[in-house]
């Protein structure tokens, strides 16, 4: 597959894209033609490679088009959601808002230079930590680009003011396809897939970001549930994934060891000399890295754990992180761990089940 010349965005949009980033990485160059042409698209390839924005900016651009009316329609957006994007983990759903917003912020003011004024293109997200004000403003206002998760997607379906918003879907972005394509949480957003798909009125175009995964058709047949193109393919792609795939991934290397206790054996109940030890080998472990997780199986451990290693670490280098702590607290743990202001986070199934926490090593 060949790719694609920043010349097919709109002028606006091409500019802001070189004045940030010069030239479009492997996964944007080579994602953006099957995308543009309204195929099914795959993108693999690793943290860091583009493939957020390869799979957003042509959607930004569409919009753009129609809020200037250079796709041939009338000038102005309609209030309705266009773009849907789907993530497993929740923060990297607010992560994905803070990241669209500034592009957006930036497009506008360079819209405003070349004196082409350009609307508002609203983004939202919506997740079980979304406050109902907001939740009723989404309802009476839907934003253009609708992010969220499978859970709160499955919700959304199930009432009809979600329906109705999300009828005129076009776009439909699913990320980190490889943490729920093999298990229940994935069979359950694939049966959300397909329901909104049936209630859209028109085609969508499903775009799926992975790592990647072997076999990559495997992932593939996930993202389009067995459905061909929305478009035809050249007969030399054709096949039965029914999906263009841009895999410029690799697999990263690990390190995975086990450490014991170095001079008791585990049992059921654990003196005060067994902490202290278990304790001191999580700081030296901690020590030769950057950032450390440490999970318990309870949330009264990670109070426990958390307290007990600040005391050997200081109270600045420890954060604890599980479900009964507040929305505003669990957040600001996640930012510390993501811009390293925290040597280690002890946390229970709250981080385990899909929260971005950034590059933990």
């Amino acid at each position: 597959m060949r790719g694609m010349s920043l010349d097919a965005f709109h002028p606006i949009v091409r500019t802001w894209f070189e004045r940030r980033f010069g030239a479009p990485t492997d996964a944007q160059a080579l994602g953006w033609p099957a995308i543009a042409s309204g195929r099914h698209t795959l993108i693999a390839a690793p943290t860091g490679s583009g493939k957020t924005l390869a799979a957003f900016l042509t959607s930004l651009d569409m919009l753009v088009k129609q809020a200037l009316g250079d796709d041939g329609g009338e000038v102005g957006l309609p209030d309705e959601t266009q773009v849907v994007y789907v993530s497993p983990l929740k923060a990297l759903a607010n992560d994905v808002q803070r990241n669209l917003l500034a592009p957006l912020e930036e497009i506008r003011a360079l819209a405003e230079e070349m004196g082409q004024p350009l609307p508002e293109i609203r983004v939202a997200v919506r997740t079980g930590d979304t406050p109902q004000k907001e939740r009723t403003l989404h309802a009476r206002r839907p934003p253009h680009v609708f992010i969220t998760t499978p859970e709160s997607l499955f919700i959304l379906l199930t009432s009809e003011r979600g329906r109705h918003a999300l009828r005129t879907t076009r776009t439909l972005i699913l990320d980190e396809l490889h943490a729920v394509a093999p298990n229940k949480r994935g069979s359950h957003l694939a049966l959300s897939v397909e329901r909104l798909c049936h209630l859209a009125e028109g085609p969508v175009t499903r775009i799926g970001l992975s790592a990647t995964q072997k076999p990559i058709e495997e992932m593939a047949r996930f993202l389009t549930g067995g459905h061909p193109h929305p478009h035809p393919l050249p007969s030399r792609e054709r096949g039965s994934v029914g999906c263009a795939i841009v895999d410029t991934g690799h697999r990263r290397a690990m390190d995975v060891a086990i450490e014991l206790p170095r001079d008791f054996e585990l049992g059921p109940i654990a003196t005060h000399e067994q902490w202290a030890q278990t304790l001191d080998q999580v700081v030296e472990l901690s020590e030769q890295h950057r950032t450390t997780l440490v999970f318990v199986n309870t949330r009264r451990l990670v109070e426990r754990v958390a307290h007990l290693l600040s005391d050997r670490l200081g109270e600045e280098n420890v954060a604890a992180h599980h479900g009964s702590l507040s929305r505003e607290t669990r957040y600001d743990t996640e930012q510390r761990l993501k811009e390293g202001r925290v040597r280690v986070c002890v946390a229970s199934a709250s981080l385990e089940l899909g929260i971005d926490i950034g590059d933990i090593d």
